[in-house]
């Protein structure tokens, strides 16, 4: 038996405005403001273009995951403990802090590059997870999976299901998330194109338009929600309702070319006590991450006298 299409509707809306971040770095960024903070299991969403001279160079971080997703240019990588890597466009980084991390987020410009433009969002880790070594999933474009429901859509499944063509079938994710989180990026080639996406049942679920105009939400009479469909426009957060008899949303596109992310994730029931790159459960776990950050100790250790190569570009260490 199929489930019936009953979709979500947009509670909230809210415009990223660009603001300094980072050295030099501009972003907008809609959840982590005071609009819309700590939507559980969402810290933070980042959508940011970094010009030359400008980086995110050696920094901690301790108890939650950061998801990078690339749309244009490239950014750089390392950390304290060897790892190093260069993504590009299409590609991601899931990185998951744990217990604890020191790295560098740098960009890469030169001769005919494009200015590093994509999309960094913070997501909690449940509690019983935020003391995990620190881990790594990287993915080129080529291997993220791609769902064709129609002739002018496709949807890149970063983590997560969406339903394919009739060819294809139900297309998951390959990125393991330690808790429940779906990240998914829709292009809409035409006007007027309409899929349903099914989303978990009691999950917390979020659109951010990166192109065009998204209609989010049944226009139809027959979704038995009561709320319209809503227009969304580019560089807007769109906020999803959460009703147990809501089974996933409808998404039209609204321009010649629409393009958005859908995020869903299942909510924590855990207190947020976030200091700057460290995120725990208690104000005495926030103590203990600066107490092992100050002394080297518990994914800290070395932290003080490294410093990354990329970094110094900006920095000018030696």
């Amino acid at each position: 038996m199929s489930v019936a299409q009953v979709s979500r509707s947009v509670v909230k809306a809210i415009l990223a405005i660009e603001t300094p971040e980072g050295a030099g770095a501009m972003v907008r960024r809609s959840i982590g403001t005071s609009q819309l903070r700590n939507f559980t299991p969402f810290l933070m969403l980042d959508n940011f273009l970094v010009k030359e001279g400008a980086g995110f160079p050696d920094h901690p971080h301790r108890g939650m995951t950061t998801l990078t997703y690339m749309l244009e240019g490239e950014f750089e990588h390392e950390d304290v403990k060897g790892h190093k890597g260069r993504i590009g466009p299409g590609d991601l980084q899931f990185m998951i802090a744990g217990k604890g991390i020191m790295h560098s987020e740098m960009p890469v410009h030169g001769p005919g590059k494009k200015d590093p433009f994509g999309l960094q969002l913070w997501i909690d880790l449940p509690k019983e997870h935020k003391l995990v070594e620190a881990s790594y999933q990287e993915r080129r474009a080529a291997e993220v999976a791609s769902a064709h429901p129609t002739e002018n859509v496709e949807i890149k499944v970063v983590c997560g299901e969406a339903q394919g063509s009739e060819k294809e079938g139900l297309v998951k994710g390959n990125v393991r998330p330690l808790g429940g989180c779906w990240f998914m990026d829709f292009i809409m080639s035409a006007k007027g194109e309409r899929v349903f996406q099914p989303i978990p049942k009691g999950w917390n679920a979020f659109l951010y338009t990166l192109e065009g105009e998204t209609v989010v939400g049944d226009a139809s009479s027959a979704s038995g929600t009561g709320a319209p469909a809503r227009p969304i426009k580019q560089y807007h957060t769109a906020v999803l309702s959460n009703a147990d008899s809501e089974t996933g949303v409808w998404l039209e596109s609204a321009s010649d070319k629409a393009r958005f992310v859908l995020v869903a994730g299942e909510p924590l029931e855990q207190e947020i006590y976030q200091h700057g790159p460290f995120v725990m459960t208690s104000r005495n776990e926030i103590q203990q991450a600066f107490m092992d950050y100050q002394f080297e100790r518990n994914g800290f250790e070395g932290a003080h006298g490294w410093r990354s190569e990329i970094g110094k570009k900006m920095t000018g260490g030696a």
